[in-house]
């Protein structure tokens, strides 16, 4: 196991899907020929009723027959083809055909995922993923030039400057999508939910990540989590510690709860997913992962710490929130230790190990899936709230997407056990929190956290959980929200750390 040089977690950021690499350089047959040897020497000396002859000698038959359809389509197809761009076919769909999340990757692929993940990538800011032969949008990031025109998680990408990407792999689409800082792109969005198609100019930048927001809210802290990179946890206890500084400063002193926002975070590092949940969990396991080898199993515990020394907390989240988010969503659930507030998430419950091949490139393979402290694989499931809440009235059920709507998506071990009971140690006031927004509710404006009925819903949530005088109007405001105010009048105490932000084009 020495050749694993690292696990991630993670909705694939940009294409992964065609690769090259060595495969075999003989042909027609494409098998080594010590091993079709010895292959062959055992079949004439064996058990017919042998299953491992068999699978032996099948194994020969199904290589054999590819050897052949790379002759046939070498020397057939309309128009010359290389060996090289065969091979590559073939293997793309060895692995890609797998699972939504295995690929592999040539050496400049491999470059281009470890450039993604230190942010030195140029794009417009979407996390997208294959799907039969389309891209779809898994969520755009924060602040980007995707954010900014609208791009919604769920939306599909058709067109790149007027031309149809139908016939592209998801790497190929994906590098006709990046391009120098101040060049412009059209991208043509299908909106599931409308069947509308839009043109969208977009222009590539580099983009500064904001990985980590916080705000004040009252006595409430915020906390955003956008991504889960290398430095997220170090930035949030850093954005945690100036909440802290800041409600200081107010007639409260101390803060009341936590408000941790995982909406639309597709994930990243399982490291950094532990770590963030080792801040809020002080003992027992965070979580686990078990693969085809039982040696490689894992578990990860709390090391005794809790920053907030046992505040109450919040976790938003939504269809985007995948991966590492639902592990930390799914420690803080189980240990009772947070309410999950808002929509089902992404379920995605695997997890990828990069394996190097020389010098030409890696295997991104799912190895393992991951499981939650009480022992459940969310794969295909996702984390389901205690408290529903919606964005908004919108029904968006049909065009809601999550991991279980990929093709070639792996099955879920624990599918057939009987399904989460409801949690029973929430306020009385929880069976009472309204789902969904006013009729005139207005539409989300990311400038102004008074739109946003998720934050709000979890605000009062806090508010009446922390008691005293106005408890009892919090918890009537939870099963009776009231319209926003028409204006921004004052705006919350924002707390952003220099080192919260990540560089990116």
């Amino acid at each position: 196991m020495n050749f694993r040089t690292g696990l991630m977690l993670g909705l694939a950021c940009s294409a992964m899907g065609v690769a090259s690499g060595t495969f075999l350089a003989s042909r027609p047959a494409l098998i080594p020929p010590a091993w079709a040897q010895e292959t062959a020497h055992k079949d004439s000396n064996s058990s017919p009723a042998s299953s491992g002859d068999s699978n032996n000698a099948e194994t020969v038959r199904m290589l054999t027959l590819l050897g052949t359809v790379m002759d046939i389509a070498h020397s057939e197809y309309v128009s010359p083809l290389p060996n090289k761009k065969l091979i590559r076919n073939a293997i793309d769909g060895m692995i890609s055909n797998l699972d939504p999340h295995s690929s592999f990757m040539d050496a400049q692929q491999l470059k281009d995922m470890q450039d993604e993940m230190a942010g030195q990538f140029g794009g417009l800011g979407l996390q997208v993923q294959g799907e039969s032969g389309h891209v779809r949008v898994v969520s755009p990031i924060d602040d980007t030039p995707a954010a900014r025109a609208g791009i919604q998680s769920g939306d599909v990408i058709t067109m790149v400057d007027n031309k149809s990407i139908a016939d592209l792999t998801l790497d190929q689409a994906v590098r006709k999508m990046r391009g120098k800082p101040g060049t412009q792109i059209t991208l043509t969005i299908l909106r599931p939910k409308t069947g509308k198609q839009q043109n969208l100019t977009l222009t590539r930048e580099i983009i500064h990540v904001q990985i980590v927001r916080s705000a004040l809210y009252g006595q409430t802290g915020y906390i955003r989590l956008s991504e889960f990179d290398d430095s997220l946890e170090k930035e949030m206890r850093k954005a945690y510690g100036r909440l802290v500084q800041s409600v200081a400063k107010t007639p409260g002193k101390t803060l009341n709860g936590l408000v941790l926002d995982l909406r639309s975070d597709p994930g990243g590092k399982l490291d950094q997913a532990i770590a963030v949940a080792r801040d809020f969990i002080k003992d027992g396991e965070i979580v686990s992962i078990r693969g085809r080898h039982p040696e490689g199993n894992q578990h990860w515990d709390g090391v005794g710490k809790d920053i907030t020394h046992g505040l109450p907390i919040i976790v938003l989240t939504n269809a985007g929130s995948a991966s590492a988010s639902e592990i930390v969503a799914g420690a803080l659930k189980d240990h009772r230790r947070a309410v999950i507030m808002g929509d089902r998430t992404f379920g995605k419950g695997s997890v990828q190990t990069i394996i190097p091949i020389a010098d030409q490139g890696a295997i991104r393979l799912t190895t393992a899936r991951y499981y939650t402290p009480s022992g459940r694989s969310i794969q295909g499931l996702g984390i389901t709230p205690d408290v529903p809440v919606l964005a908004s009235r919108d029904d968006d059920t049909l065009f809601t997407y999550h991991e279980a709507d990929l093709a070639h998506t792996i099955t879920n071990t624990d599918g057939k056990l009987p399904k989460e009971a409801p949690r029973t140690d929430l306020p009385a006031f929880a069976k009472t929190v309204e789902r969904l927004p006013p009729a005139k509710w207005p539409a989300f404006d990311p400038a102004k956290p008074e739109t946003d009925f998720q934050l709000q819903q979890a605000l009062h949530f806090i508010n009446a959980q922390a008691g005293g005088a106005d408890a009892a109007h919090e918890a009537t405001l939870l099963a009776h929200p009231q319209l926003p105010p028409q204006s921004h009048d004052t705006a919350p105490d924002e707390a952003k750390g220099d080192g919260a932000a990540k560089t990116k084009k």
